[in-house]
């Protein structure tokens, strides 16, 4: 099991969380992993994997939500244990926890769901690294009594990431106020692609603004974030899930050389 102190020791640097959103196929992960953790190496970058087992918040009934619990586990389990590297996955039900507590490092509450006290709770029992995103309709100070439903049961492994909040119906933006506000209760991650959303569209397919990622990454990082959450795919006009804001895998590695060098700076 990581070390929570582990994700943050390294100086001038910044905890990483990519991946696809969610686990298409092995093939797919490993190829992702695989490339991330090379650069992630070279550049001296702390590394978690993501992907989510179960894609349960989807706009049509015919949306993609996944090739199979247990099979998106096993090679989120595989993955990790391949590269040495910890892995994340996203739950939605309280039973989710206790299932993807045996195959992954941390347990991340969607955003959707931050208010879910049985969800969180449930969470945090596992005794694995919680990460609750902050709800799009939430504000950043009441981002304290989710981090305390986590402490209250135990655990004080606990990451708060920013995702944006609603700018109208289809529409979402960073108020980097925030930050250093939900700094007071816990570690603070940018989640840069899903920030960069735009919901609610007519067609029932989310879209975004991919062009800004490089943008929204070197704000959180001048603003002090501890670490950035980054959707990336080897081709996400051909992804599954959520294509439209990821970052092209190929495009990574440049981009985390300009934000170190961010951090470097301040």
């Amino acid at each position: 099991m990581i070390k929570f102190n582990h994700l943050f020791n390294k100086e001038n640097s910044f905890l990483l969380i990519a991946g696809p959103c969610a686990v298409e196929s092995e093939e797919i992960a490993y190829e992702t992993a695989e490339k991330i953790h090379k650069i992630s190496k070279k550049l001296d970058i702390n590394f978690v994997f993501k992907g989510s087992f179960k894609k349960a918040n989807r706009s049509k009934i015919d949306s993609f939500t996944g090739i199979g619990d247990e099979k998106a586990l096993e090679i989120l389990k595989k993955v990790g244990n391949s590269f040495s590297i910890p892995t994340t996955t996203d739950i939605h039900e309280v039973k989710d926890a206790e299932l993807a507590a045996k195959h992954v490092d941390i347990l991340q509450i969607p955003a959707f769901l931050a208010r879910q006290t049985d969800l969180i709770v449930a969470a945090a029992k596992t005794s694995k690294i919680v990460n609750i995103k902050k709800g799009q309709f939430m504000n950043p100070t009441s981002m304290k009594f989710a981090v305390e439903k986590v402490k209250d049961s135990g655990n004080d492994k606990i990451l708060i990431t920013e995702r944006g909040n609603m700018f109208g119906y289809q529409d979402l933006v960073v108020d980097f106020r925030g930050i250093p506000k939900m700094k007071e209760y816990a570690p603070v991650i940018l989640d840069v692609t899903h920030s960069l959303q735009q919901p609610n569209q007519p067609s029932g397919i989310t879209g975004g603004h991919p062009e800004l990622i490089e943008t929204i990454a070197k704000a959180g990082i001048a603003s002090g974030v501890d670490g950035l959450f980054i959707e990336t795919h080897p081709s996400p006009e051909n992804a599954k899930s959520d294509g439209k804001n990821m970052l092209a895998l190929e495009k990574l590695e440049n981009l985390l050389v300009k934000l170190l060098k961010i951090k470097s700076a301040i």
